[in-house]
């Protein structure tokens, strides 16, 4: 076949503008050429198809062995025949025939389009999949396009993203064009492209948020050891450092609440409680279970469980509307908490003022 130099131009273009190696094209078309070949020859798997990588010109091969007695015609040759063609072969040597059909020209540039149509597509996917990939488990912002029944469609740019029910906030709306802070949780490969799977509602969210916000979170000189969030409601998150001269919940909360406040509002109004980490479980548990104060705390390590002691005009607020508190507390603690009043276990009640 006559050589096809556009073929070659073109794939050199695609090579320099989507970066796909002409080579892996070239590869691609000359099995598609192949597969192609099987209408043509049935039997073929002596059967090799080239292109020429400079003028792209398309031939087909018919590998032979040269025999004394041909059995097989389609993969033997008689030595006198072959004598003639390769005088330098001998009996035994394999030897390439070429066998191209007339048409083949035809079939061949029809091929090389559908190959490099879907080569470029399957790049193209890859390369979108390989970009939300190294997203996995980070915060991007997305603008909403629509409901879906009761999921939200979400573009995060050059994909989009199904927020859906379960990865939702109970009570947030969203109006279309409007841009809102997500999780992505997961980056699936399909052949769709990416399927990106993101949240409203999961702790790192929040994680997240600040080490966007709070400089000293992002370079690790706070950490945040733990978070427990009941989503749209309440998050209690456990922070600490190991510079003396710097507060981890100050460094949170910021001049007068502002990088606190910022996530906040984020998060529509969520209330996020901070607490020192420490190493301690009595210490932390105690922390954990603010806003209420504590008269004491006894550990068992071993059943990872504790008895909370707090007074009497503090167990509502210890325990929290409809347990939320102390629920948040065991879950940022990983310890089971009993917590009872003073005069529960018999002591005297402790005022106010006391405190």
């Amino acid at each position: 076949m006559k050589g096809n130099n556009e073929l070659i131009e073109a794939l050199n273009q695609i090579e320099k503008e989507k970066s796909i190696s002409k080579e892996i094209l070239l590869e691609a078309i000359e099995n598609s050429l192949l597969a192609a070949c099987k209408n043509h020859y049935g039997k073929c798997d002596n059967i090799k198809v080239n292109i020429n990588r400079e003028n792209g010109s398309v031939k087909v091969y018919a590998e032979r062995e040269i025999v004394e007695v041909v059995e097989d015609t389609a993969t033997q040759i008689d030595a006198i025949e072959a004598k003639v063609k390769f005088p330098m072969k001998e009996v035994g040597d394999i030897v390439q025939i070429e066998v191209t059909p007339k048409d083949f020209g035809r079939i061949a540039a029809q091929k090389a389009k559908q190959v490099v149509v879907q080569k470029i597509r399957e790049e193209e996917r890859k390369v979108l999949y390989d970009q939300y990939y190294s997203m996995e488990k980070e915060v991007v912002t997305g603008i909403v396009q629509r409901y879906v029944g009761n999921n939200v469609s979400i573009n995060l740019g050059k994909v989009d993203a199904i927020l859906t029910e379960n990865e939702q906030v109970r009570g947030e709306r969203f109006r279309p064009t409007e841009r809102i802070k997500l999780y992505i949780v997961e980056v699936k490969d399909t052949t769709k492209g990416p399927k990106i799977t993101v949240s409203r509602t999961h702790p790192e969210l929040v994680k997240r948020l600040f080490e966007a916000e709070v400089a000293e979170v992002k370079d690790g000189t706070v950490e945040i050891k733990s978070i427990a969030r009941e989503a749209g409601s309440r998050t209690k998150m456990a922070v600490w450092t190991e510079e003396e001269d710097v507060d981890p919940v100050g460094a949170c909360v910021g001049m007068n609440g502002a990088r606190v406040n910022a996530i906040v509002e984020e998060l529509r109004g969520e209330k996020i409680d901070i607490i020192t980490w420490n190493e301690d479980p009595a210490v932390l548990i105690e922390n954990a279970l603010s806003p209420a104060k504590v008269v004491s705390v006894k550990v068992n390590e071993e059943e990872k469980s504790a008895e909370v002691i707090v007074p009497d005009y503090q167990l509502s607020l210890a325990i929290g509307k409809e347990g939320q508190n102390a629920r948040l507390a065991a879950r940022l603690t990983n310890y089971k908490i009993d917590i009872k009043s003073e005069s529960q276990v018999g002591l005297t009640p402790t005022e106010p003022e006391d405190l």
